[in-house]
């Protein structure tokens, strides 16, 4: 899944509204309401902003879609037309459960994906490695070479919504976390040999409210 996935699937709840609405004016301001909260689901995060108000790629399907049958709820009994559309509003929340479902544990003993971390920043050379699986989770690594790859690595990290974090077993430790009602927080460990080269792990921690 992706952020364009979860963007396609945001339009449903707003198509569904455009099909139910019956008065401009109510149309209208429920309309803005779902775009406004499909912006909030994606956008952030696309960005890479991180925080405990960013939501998670799982949320972007699920909460997303439970939150905009509820604003259609609300649309539907002001225009006095109840239960109208209900069985599709409830189908909709349904799908985005079971996204939701596939995406945060359908890769869940699987390495995790670039995350931010990759692709490296320019001027910086990267081979990965085998990575490693254990406790239930999976992690990736890669070692970068290149002119002052240490500090380029820190940046780009930075620019990607990571911040430190008390360093485990001797290393750096940076981590993006996101997420309103289940944190999903990446963490990427850097262990320097020399300016020139670092060795970055990262993995994926799930965790119920922030």
């Amino acid at each position: 899944m992706s952020t364009l996935g979860a963007l396609l699937f945001g339009m449903l709840p707003i198509a569904l509204w455009a099909w139910l609405s019956r008065s401009p004016r109510t149309g209208v301001a429920v309309g803005a309401v779902l775009v406004a909260l499909l912006a909030w689901f994606v956008v952030p995060r696309a960005l890479w902003a991180s925080g405990p108000w960013v939501p998670s790629e799982a949320e972007s399907y699920w909460l997303y879609a439970v939150f905009a049958a509820i604003v259609c709820v609300i649309g539907v009994l002001v225009q006095r037309q109840w239960p109208r559309g209900l069985l599709r509003l409830v189908a909709v929340a349904g799908l985005g459960v079971v996204i939701a479902f596939v995406v945060e544990f359908g890769d869940y003993e699987a390495k995790p994906g670039d995350e931010g971390v990759l692709p490296a920043p320019a001027g910086v050379r990267v081979v990965e490695g085998q990575g490693h699986c254990g406790s239930g989770s999976c992690a990736r690594e890669v070692t970068a070479t290149g002119d002052r790859a240490a500090e380029a690595l820190r940046e780009h990290l930075a620019s990607r919504g990571f911040s430190a974090r008390p360093p485990l077993n001797g290393g750096e430790r940076r981590c993006r976390a996101v997420g309103l009602l289940v944190v999903r927080e990446v963490c990427a460990e850097l262990r320097s040999t020399g300016p020139d080269l670092v060795e970055v792990t990262w993995y994926v921690n799930r965790a119920p409210f922030p």
